[in-house]
């Protein structure tokens, strides 16, 4: 078969390669073509576009880069058209992704599938009539989003976490070679680190890195290493890290986390990530006008929390800084507890077991490639016979 995967960020880049490793041992016939990151490049297929060129954040550099974004919406539009694919699947980034789907359901009579629902439980839920009209099949991640989207009268599968699917292969992987990551990193043996993950875009990175940094600099007994984000050139984090004793890791999240005795965190997947590997957390999210940020979200938005932690676990596990709770004191408040209250951190860890329980058993990368198989290769056949 024939695939067109779209994804617009780093940590789509990480899952659509995953899903393209199950598709092509389900399908020693599979094609890609996409649009993606080196990740899925190193799978194998055709990079149209880079994510680099696409992940735009926020509505001012939205409006500041529409005509390349409007642009690399044509390009992909005529791909598709020229390509043929058997079916298009979409992860996440639904700015980009509904307006492709949209196009290739009612143009091209591609079947289209979603895989990791856009967060419409959270604002938008409007865009429930463009996935009725234009999805053929979504598969989500999260473990709440089924009963959500039964309530539209909208039925999905829920497949697992992929989050849980990478860091069991790392975990499985690492136990079988030496551990060498601090002498590879110039890292001291014995010294306990902080972990900064602060985002993987531009605009967060440099949003909420001046402030975890002022923060996890203050304790003298510990490393402070930040987690590079893919795609992000380590002369950017230069323009952050002057004056300070840190370390900039690239490609080694995972390792990183392996190590750490607490952490930093934007939101999203990196939260999960974070929790899975057992790391005490703090979520720090700076947004701009916060008390107004604050007021819309608490006005506006349909759920409590902003962390996959916390929206997994139904309750707060972590501590959510973000907005109008933003600031270099608060932040500073909650690493204290982290480092030096036994307790607290015993139950935040006791909450990450019960997350890693309702989150189940890994695989939804080759469950999701088994569906599509099972579904599309059949009219696949059927279309071909005489």
């Amino acid at each position: 078969m024939k695939y067109y995967l779209i994804a617009g960020e780093a940590s789509g880049d990480l899952h659509a390669a995953n899903l393209m490793i199950e598709l092509k041992k389900e399908d020693s016939h599979a094609e890609f073509r996409f649009l993606g990151g080196d990740l899925m490049q190193a799978v194998g297929g055709c990079l149209v576009k880079h994510y680099r060129e696409m992940a735009f954040m926020g509505l001012v550099p939205v409006l500041l880069h529409l005509p390349a974004i409007l642009r690399t919406m044509r390009i992909c539009r005529e791909d598709i058209r020229r390509y043929r694919p058997d079916v298009v699947v979409l992860i996440d980034y639904p700015g980009f992704n509904l307006k492709i789907a949209r196009y290739v359901k009612t143009r091209l009579k591609i079947p289209v599938c979603y895989y990791i629902s856009p967060k419409i439980w959270a604002w938008k839920q409007y865009r429930i009539k463009d996935f009725r009209r234009y999805v053929d099949r979504m598969f989500c991640i999260l473990p709440f989003e089924e009963a959500f989207y039964q309530k539209l009268d909208y039925p999905v599968a829920y497949v697992g976490n992929p989050s849980v699917d990478s860091v069991t292969q790392y975990c499985k992987e690492a136990s079988h070679r030496p551990d060498s990551f601090r002498q590879d990193e110039g890292l001291a043996p014995h010294v306990p680190v902080i972990a900064l993950l602060a985002g993987s875009r531009r605009q967060e990175i440099k949003d909420n890195l001046p402030a975890m940094l002022e923060v996890a600099s203050a304790y003298p007994g510990y490393q402070v290493v930040i987690a590079g984000a893919p795609g992000i050139d380590q002369t950017f984090y230069d323009l952050f890290t002057r004056g300070y004793r840190t370390k900039v890791v690239c490609g080694k999240t995972y390792p990183l986390l392996q190590h750490s005795t607490a952490a930093l965190v934007t939101s999203g997947t990196a939260t999960l990530e974070t929790a899975l590997f057992r790391v005490p957390q703090v979520v720090c999210y700076y947004t701009p006008l916060a008390k107004l940020a604050g007021f819309i979200f608490r006005r506006f938005f349909h759920t409590p929390y902003i962390s996959l932690v916390n929206l997994i676990a139904g309750k707060e596990v972590v501590q959510e800084l973000f907005a109008d709770r933003f600031s270099a004191k608060a932040i500073h408040a909650e690493l204290e507890r982290l480092l030096h209250d036994s307790a607290y951190r015993t139950r935040m860890l006791d909450d990450y077991e019960e997350i890693i329980r309702i989150l189940g058993q890994p695989g939804a990368s080759r469950r999701v490639a088994r569906h599509i198989l099972k579904r599309y290769s059949i009219g696949r056949r059927e279309e071909s016979e005489p």
